[in-house]
């Protein structure tokens, strides 16, 4: 009878008391990444001239972050924001451009393919911007279950022709289409929202061209602008194709009945371009390809009903680095990985009002030597300019110069106080050699070209030489995809890479490589 009791409680019991491992709702995730938009662009962050009411909206709803630092250009965020590491452990310094022969290392873990172990369905539509030159380096092979648009920036609008040729893909495959691609892309967003189960989680990528040059777009949505001089008046129409775009998708989400539990971020890959005269990044000094705040100080803002309170204002610092342990952690993804993570869980600070995770942030320029750490209120910058980077080349002198800003109370950094605080000084700069102490070469590994490999263990061996790039006597899994056969199938190259891996330590010796390879007796 005490059995039979017992037996009766357990229903109630299981609905009563906590499981320690009881599974919890997994969040849609949408993240909008507007191109060169600049700090001051959108009502919700001071603008005054340009309508955004579907952006302002969303930020109402939620916490605008006043300090969320990017990179000073495209690439270099994007590859901060999917792997959670700066840009001094990927080699992603600057943009990646059309036909380079590098990306994104392929050793680093991305963020959609994490996500896609834990059931979501992966989504970018938009600008990729981090190598295609090897099909192992394109979106639906870094963890991406469906791709739309463009792998680099600057495609003209409508054609989306850049440098003479088409930059428009479907699934990475070459799609001939023509239509504005901010309206475009907002429509396949819409379409796979529409698709999407409802008992599958949703991570949506849409990392817009808007509002970046070419400056193009259609007449209806200069209407409101008439009285505001060009280009000004262009970005105007073009930010408000954008704000258009993001309500049409939210709108979506909204009639799937997925908003409840969905966790939109908003943010711009960089500081404005041409502040002043193309965009606004008031009060902010310089902009795009700076270390100046309006470099790398962007407009942003996150937003979840019921779980980020509304209306908040963040003053903290934050870093594009830290959304990809913060999406892994409510993901319920495991954060455990060989490449070692720079950013932080920032939830306590959308939800709890805590302080910054980050004692330092590291603010990384374009190039080598360009730099600048922020600690607290303050802000030391090593061989800044206020040129765009895209502008100045490679080939211009670094004279080392040092600045020192308090931004309490110098936001603008118009007051240079290095001379008045060495001791501050050496502080930061301390803190600065350490953070640059690992940093990797830029451009990641330059694999070479590699014939394709006899099966005798001779000509394994050789193959291995030519292989290993950066002759450490044994092979990563960006140097052992190298050559035409893996870069044909890169996920069945990945499987025989770990395969080989038998003592699964994420390389591969000379052993491993030719006694593994003889028994397939494949070309790798």
């Amino acid at each position: 009878m005490k059995t039979m009791t017992c037996l009766a409680l357990l229903p109630l019991l299981a609905a009563t008391v906590p499981v320690a491992h009881a599974q919890v709702e997994k969040p849609n995730i949408v993240y909008f990444l507007v191109d060169d938009l600049g700090y001051a662009d959108c009502g919700f962050n001071g603008g005054k001239d340009i309508q955004t009411p579907q952006i302002d909206r969303l930020a109402r709803e939620g916490a605008v972050l006043k300090s969320f630092y990017v990179q000073p250009v495209c690439s270099p965020t994007r590859s901060a924001l999917l792997t959670g590491r700066y840009v001094t452990h990927t080699g992603v310094y600057t943009i990646v451009t059309p036909g380079a022969s590098w990306g994104l290392p392929l050793g680093e873990r991305l963020l959609p393919e994490a996500l896609k172990e834990e059931g979501y369905t992966t989504a970018i539509c938009g600008k990729w911007h981090l190598g295609e030159f090897q099909p192992a380096y394109t979106p639906t092979n870094r963890g991406f279950d469906h791709q739309y648009g463009h792998f680099f920036g600057a495609i003209d609008y409508f054609t989306h022709i850049r440098d003479g040729k088409p930059d428009w893909y479907r699934d990475d495959k070459p799609l001939k289409e023509e239509g504005y691609s901010t309206e475009l892309l907002a429509k396949e967003a819409v379409r796979l929202i529409e698709a999407q189960p409802k008992d599958k989680p949703l991570f949506l990528y849409l990392p817009f061209n808007g509002i970046h040059a070419p400056h193009q777009v259609p007449e209806r949505y200069l209407t409101p602008y008439q009285n505001l001089p060009k280009p000004r008046q262009t970005i105007a129409g073009m930010l408000s194709a954008v704000d258009q775009a993001i309500g049409q998708v939210v709108a979506a989400l909204e009639a799937k009945g997925l908003r409840k539990n969905t966790l939109i971020v908003f943010s711009s890959d960089n500081g404005g371009p041409g502040p002043g005269r193309v965009t606004m990044n008031t009060p902010l000094r310089a902009g795009k390809g700076t270390i100046y705040e309006g470099g790398v100080r962007a407009a942003a803002f996150a937003t979840w009903p019921g779980k980020i309170p509304a209306g908040q204002t963040i003053d903290e610092p934050l870093h594009a680095v830290d959304w990809f342990p913060t999406l892994l952690t409510l993901a319920g993804a495991t954060r455990e990985q060989k490449l070692p993570v720079d950013g932080r869980d920032l939830w306590p600070v959308l939800t709890k009002r805590a302080k910054s995770p980050h004692d330092v942030l590291l603010l990384h320029g374009t190039r080598p030597g360009v730099a600048a750490v922020r600690k607290g209120d303050w802000k030391l910058l090593v061989n800044a300019s206020e040129r765009d980077a895209e502008e100045v080349g490679e080939g211009e002198k670094l004279g080392g110069r040092v600045e020192l800003y308090n931004l309490k109370d110098d936001l603008s950094e118009r007051t240079n106080v290095a001379a008045s605080q060495p001791e501050k000084v050496k502080e930061l700069r301390a803190e600065l050699a350490a953070l640059l102490r690992d940093a990797v070469p830029a451009g990641g590994a330059k694999p070479a070209t590699v014939p394709a490999a006899p099966n005798a263990a001779k000509g394994r061996a050789t193959l291995f030489d030519q292989k290993d790039t950066n002759k450490d006597g044994k092979l990563s899994l960006e140097e052992f995809l190298v050559g035409p056969n893996n870069q044909a199938n890169p996920q069945a190259a990945r499987m025989r890479f770990t395969s080989f891996d038998t003592n699964k330590d994420g390389f591969l010796s000379r052993e491993e490589f030719v006694s593994q390879g003889k028994k397939t007796q494949a070309v790798r």
